[in-house]
């Protein structure tokens, strides 16, 4: 039996990395994409390494891959952060997170979203992030990231008929590498986050992967459109940091 194909992007470490780990577990055909690959790729995993900034780059690379065989899923994970305040946020700021965040998830659906009709089933996921509904600092990358809520909405519309299914997830603090060097423990910022989250921890990258599996399998097939917040409960606390 031929196993189902999934795209995974920013796949080589943090949420990324497990997502494409647990997929593989599940018994799918997975590809990740990144600009380096994983220190501890499996036989199992299939990898290539791509600035995914490069958006003809990306679209000739997908399209190669989905003439081999058409794609079930398509999980848009990977994504830029710039840090700056307000006064400091520049239009190039704005640029970067949008060709990264928008543009590349965009143009991976186009590219995919064929061989889903033609299948008449598809998944995508698409990552957003708690901060989504504001953060300090966080301009251009909250801006995107409620951007990419819009799109999978708008999405989740016209692909309805053709049943491809388009999700959001939209994670709070994830134990991951970029997580641990910006929110040192120790900092004040930290601990206040950590405080303001009713279940008082961070999340795991597996937490995660586990959420884009639910999305993914036949049971989750009845759910598009819709934005799920795992974040310990952060976005329902009285404190936003």
């Amino acid at each position: 039996m031929t196993k189902k194909r999934v795209l995974v992007t920013g796949a080589s470490r943090g949420i990324g990395r497990a997502v494409m780990r647990r997929l593989a577990d599940d018994g799918y055909r997975v590809t990740g994409l990144a600009r380096k690959a994983p220190e501890d790729l499996r036989a199992d995993e299939e990898f290539h390494c791509i600035d995914l900034a490069d958006l003809e780059a990306t679209r000739a690379l997908v399209t190669e891959l989905a003439a081999e065989q058409p794609f079930y899923g398509l999980i848009n994970n990977a994504a830029m952060s710039p840090v700056t305040s307000l006064d400091e946020c520049s239009i190039q700021d704005m640029n970067d997170a949008a060709q990264l965040n928008l543009h590349a998830p965009l143009v991976l659906t186009q590219v995919l979203v064929p061989g889903m009709r033609a299948a008449r089933e598809g998944r995508i996921v698409n990552l957003s992030s708690r901060a989504a509904l504001g953060k300090v600092n966080r301009t251009a990358y909250s801006a995107s990231k409620a951007g990419i809520i819009g799109m999978s909405r708008t999405f989740a519309l016209e692909l309805a008929e053709h049943n491809i299914t388009v999700n959001v997830i939209a994670p709070g603090p994830i134990s991951t590498e970029l997580f641990r060097t910006a929110s040192p423990p120790d900092h004040p910022r930290t601990k206040a986050l950590m405080a303001a989250v009713p279940l008082k921890r961070v999340g795991s990258p597996e937490e995660i992967a586990h959420t884009v599996a639910f999305l993914l399998e036949e049971r989750g097939g009845f759910m598009t459109g819709q934005t799920l917040y795992v974040d310990g409960g952060l976005t329902i606390s009285a404190v936003h940091l």
